[in-house]
């Protein structure tokens, strides 16, 4: 088995057993990626990496989006709601704007929230194991 092989089967079984927690955490991760990529794509003008990263962006934005259980979520899940769909929106402006500082500042407040995220899913994660 190829190393890239075994690296895939490794990230396909780690999202297959994931827990709700850590799977919200490992979109996060894939946002944070295509962020960074965006970003290399802005430094370097490479249109074609910007505009792929960006949209790979806003589709993790829109499952994180699409997970949201407003019922049991209440105010919690309204607010992220909101985050999500400005993200979304921001990103679109970035896109067109090739603003680097907007991306670097909303990859950063990204990044809070998927260190929160983490560590509000670390103890039940702890504790599965």
């Amino acid at each position: 088995m190829s190393y890239a092989a075994a690296t895939s089967a490794y990230r396909d079984n780690d999202v297959l057993s994931a827990s709700p927690g850590r799977l919200v955490v490992i979109v996060y991760d894939y946002l944070l990626v295509s962020l960074r990529r965006a970003a290399i794509a802005l430094d370097t003008n490479n249109v074609d990496l910007r505009i792929e990263s960006l949209g790979r962006s806003r589709d993790a934005l829109c499952e994180l989006l699409g997970g949201l259980d407003m019922e049991q979520g209440g105010a919690i899940a309204r607010d992220l709601s909101g985050l999500y769909t400005f993200y979304i929106a921001e990103l679109m402006d970035v896109s067109g704007s090739i603003d680097a500082k907007k991306l670097s500042r909303i990859t950063a407040q990204i990044t809070d929230l998927r260190d929160a995220f983490a560590q509000i899913t670390a103890p039940a994660t702890a504790s599965a194991a």
